[in-house]
């Protein structure tokens, strides 16, 4: 679903693949993080101007994966209210490797 900003002189829409590139990159400013490919699974969901995200990342061998995962909700959150506008209602990150 698209991300649309009304405003006086019209609108501005965000498409999924733009918000899922923006999840992406901020998920992966963790050092450590990576968003699972081929099988990745990222879902955004935006309404009434609230976002929810859920997303599968892959960890680096001996990191503290609790910690790992709310630096990647910080990051995620900060982009989409940074650059959208959008406040985040929940992002719920599951590290489903260790590489």
């Amino acid at each position: 679903m698209s991300y649309v900003v009304p405003g006086e002189r019209g609108s501005v829409t965000v498409t999924p693949s733009a918000l899922a590139q923006l999840v992406v990159q901020a998920a992966e400013s963790v050092s450590g993080a990576d968003v699972r490919r081929g099988r990745r699974r990222l879902e955004i969901e935006v309404g009434d101007g609230g976002a929810r995200v859920r997303l599968e990342l892959s960890a680096r061998y001996g990191l503290v994966l609790p910690r790992l995962a709310r630096t990647v909700q910080e990051r995620v959150a900060d982009a989409l209210a940074t650059m959208c506008g959008v406040e985040v209602d929940a992002i719920d990150v599951s590290v489903e490797a260790v590489e």
